[in-house]
């Protein structure tokens, strides 16, 4: 690394810019991918929310993951590893949001299993459902500030595993949808975030499907993609306002079909991220969550991903 002092010309300061010291990246909405399933890795990625642009190697967790669950405050993300290099796995990694780096070891969630929705505030973390061996209605939570083992928060109204991924939900309130038992479901259920008890009937999906994506600001969840009968997903976005409790309104499209894709958001905008259509894809897509309309290219994931989780230090359950 050179030495600074003295005068610079600005093409000489351009050569070396990335050798500037950087600013924290929690200064900045930026989203956060855990893993791979389409080619099993331990990859975490980020992006800058409010950025168009390409995903960043971030670090390593530490364990190659596949349908594992996300959630964060404003300084951590906390990730459930779900299906490792050998395996299901109960694994929870973490990592500090305002400098990149690996993944250090968090706890363990309650039973290993995969497929797992998350989301949560920014002090609780919840990881609901998935898949053991057989299908569960498990919730669980962990203190995001602190390490530790999951402590059981209840039961979701069904079992299931592949339900939404991402932070659907406000500071009070998470919401969890669809997922796959032996067949699919079209079920929206929630729990109160701060307290501890079984989840509780919200509403309906315009479908029943596995692997819907969830994106909220602190006062609508906007659910999209899925798998139905269809090998190659579906491209619906639809939302319902987190406060009140009903079925699903109609938000707009996605690009293309997609399924298995992971989700993170600001207050403001949210990202939809990888997924598989009879192949993982490297597409994020993103929508303004405030009005309707069909998504828009935000960028390109590392590679090819699928079945990752995803969050962020502005979700709406931080908002």
């Amino acid at each position: 690394m050179p030495n600074y002092n003295g005068v610079w010309s600005l093409s000489t300061q351009y050569q070396y810019a990335a050798d500037w010291p950087q600013p924290p990246l929690t200064t900045s909405n930026i989203g956060i991918t855990f893993g791979n399933a389409y080619s099993p890795q331990n990859v975490i990625q980020f992006n800058f929310i409010d950025t168009l642009g390409n995903s960043v190697d971030f670090g390593d967790l530490t364990d190659s993951s596949s349908g594992g669950g996300a959630v964060a405050s404003t300084t951590r993300a906390v990730h459930a590893i779900g299906t490792g290099a050998s395996g299901r796995v109960n694994t929870i990694d973490f990592i500090e949001m305002a400098s990149t780096g690996n993944a250090s070891d968090f706890g363990d969630v309650t039973a290993a299993r995969s497929s797992v929705g998350s989301g949560g505030s920014a002090t609780r973390g919840i990881f609901a459902g998935g898949y053991t061996g057989s299908y569960v209605n498990t919730i669980d939570y962990v203190t995001i500030a602190s390490t530790g083992n999951a402590t059981d928060f209840g039961d979701r109204t069904t079992t299931g595993n592949s339900l939404g991924v991402g932070n659907g939900g406000s500071s009070t309130r998470m919401l969890m949808a669809g997922g796959y038992n032996g067949s699919y479901t079209n079920i929206i259920d929630y729990v109160t975030i701060a307290s501890v008890g079984n989840a509780t009937d919200f509403g309906n999906l315009s479908v029943a499907k596995s692997y819907p994506a969830l994106t909220s600001s602190s006062t609508r969840c906007v659910f999209g993609s899925g798998r139905t009968s269809s090998a190659n997903g579906i491209n619906v976005l639809e939302y319902v306002t987190i406060a009140s409790t009903g079925n699903v309104t109609d938000f707009g499209d996605l690009t293309g079909n997609v399924w298995a894709g992971a989700a993170c958001s600001s207050s403001t905008r949210g990202l939809y991220v990888g997924g598989d259509n009879s192949s993982g894809l490297d597409r994020i897509e993103y929508i303004t969550i405030a009005s309707t309309g069909n998504a828009a290219f935000f960028g390109d994931l590392l590679s090819n991903n699928e079945q990752a989780g995803a969050t962020s230090n502005a979700h709406g359950g931080i908002a």
